[in-house]
């Protein structure tokens, strides 16, 4: 493979197409332009430079294309210092570890009630629990009805199933008409809670201050946004992701039904192995060297996080599922300032969660005879995922 070489990236299918291409990519092409596109990068450490430095690499996409500046104006997402430091503090005071820490109990309970009505040794996971069990969470975190859970769900497929723009006008539009109905709903509950302030995030961010601020109704509700949609998607996707990897490696459904203290270490490790999303994008603010090439300003630039995960230079025997490896400092879920504020709450409803199916079944296996559709370019996991279970 050279630069000359004709290049696609291939979807991440659950196959091994994409590592094998991502290995290829970062032994020959480590840091690639596509077409006259976007600079890929793959290899760990340029990576991190890439996600780490703000000041070289901005998250404000707008910069390069003007016509997205209505949907990430007022997104946490797309801010750069020293407004995003702003907004993050006063999402931090409304997201704490302890707000987290508060909610195994409850998402115990909710994991053993799926869990409880599965009538059937062969069932869809990703129905039955994979995304029910973060709706209901992240629904009753922020103080809305999970008996709203179908409605999430359809804006959720509508924002996922997004059809291809044909201009630049179309991104917009297309965006916005995937998330209006969702936006009015958090609008209307962000609303009640200025003036009437319950125990729940949303009342949480409507009230929090940082030197006399407080987020606008439009930062409320882009924030509450994100956090159903990518936050619930993390999980989805997480929790599949564990249960293939476990298919793939079934000496370690054992291991670990034989000792949970392992489990954590192995969120970690489908963390790393199977990242939920593949890449991220920023912006090049300045000319820049990444990888010994230049990248000019104003460009944009795509940093593979799985392939970072995936460096055989910082994770030996990197091609291998190892739910004991460490240490493993992946970064599936970001560095430094735009750090996934969700990451600790995926982690714990994975960890709650692989304790109950391991409670739960004596065998869980991927049904292999059926047919697993996955998600496109930009995340990794099954949008459904069929397996065979045995009760304990």
């Amino acid at each position: 493979m050279t630069e000359q070489d004709p290049i696609s990236v291939p979807h991440a299918d659950g196959s091994n197409n994409l590592f094998d291409w991502l290995t290829g990519m970062r032994a020959e092409n480590p840091v690639w332009q596509e077409g006259n596109g976007p600079y890929h990068v793959f290899r760990y450490d340029d990576v991190q430079q890439v996600i780490s430095d703000p000041k070289v690499f901005s998250n404000d996409t707008s910069r390069v294309m003007p016509h997205v500046k209505p949907l990430t104006e007022g997104h946490i997402n797309a801010m750069d210092p020293p407004e995003h430091g702003k907004l993050r503090r006063l999402v931090n005071q409304a997201f704490t570890p302890q707000t987290v820490d508060k909610l195994e109990t409850r998402i115990t309970a909710v994991t053993n009630e799926l869990l409880a009505e599965i009538g059937s040794e062969r069932f869809d996971l990703i129905d039955a629990l994979t995304y029910p069990l973060p709706v209901i969470v992240i629904s009753e975190l922020l103080g809305i009805p999970a008996s709203d859970r179908d409605l999430f769900r359809k804006w959720a497929d509508r924002f996922m199933n997004l059809s291809r723009p044909r201009s630049e006008k179309d991104i917009v539009a297309n965006f916005q008409a995937a998330t209006r109905e969702m936006d009015e709903y958090l609008l209307a509950h962000c609303r009640q809670r200025r003036g009437d302030p319950k125990n729940d995030l949303i009342s949480k961010l409507a009230t929090a201050e940082v030197e006399g601020e407080r987020l606008t109704d439009d930062e409320v509700v882009k924030f509450a946004g994100i956090l159903f949609l990518t936050g619930h998607l993390t999980t989805t996707l997480l929790i599949g992701n564990a249960v293939q990897c476990l298919d793939d490696n079934p000496e370690t459904y054992a291991e670990l039904r034989a000792d949970r203290s392992l489990i954590p270490s192995a969120v970690e490790e489908v963390l790393r192995f199977r990242s939920p999303f593949t890449t991220v994008s920023r912006v090049t603010v300045t000319d820049v060297e990444v990888g010994g090439r230049l990248i000019p300003a104003n460009r944009m630039v795509t940093p593979w996080v799985i392939s970072a995960n995936h460096d055989d230079a910082h994770f030996p025997d990197a091609g291998r599922f190892v739910i004991r490896r460490t240490p493993n400092r992946h970064v599936a879920f970001g560095r430094g300032g735009h750090f996934c504020v969700g990451a600790p709450l995926a982690r714990l409803e994975a960890r709650v969660a692989l304790n109950a199916l391991l409670d739960t079944f004596t065998e869980l296996r991927v049904d292999r005879d059926a047919d697993i559709a996955y998600h496109a370019r930009g995340m990794y996991g099954a949008k459904n995922l069929p397996v065979v279970a045995r009760r304990a």
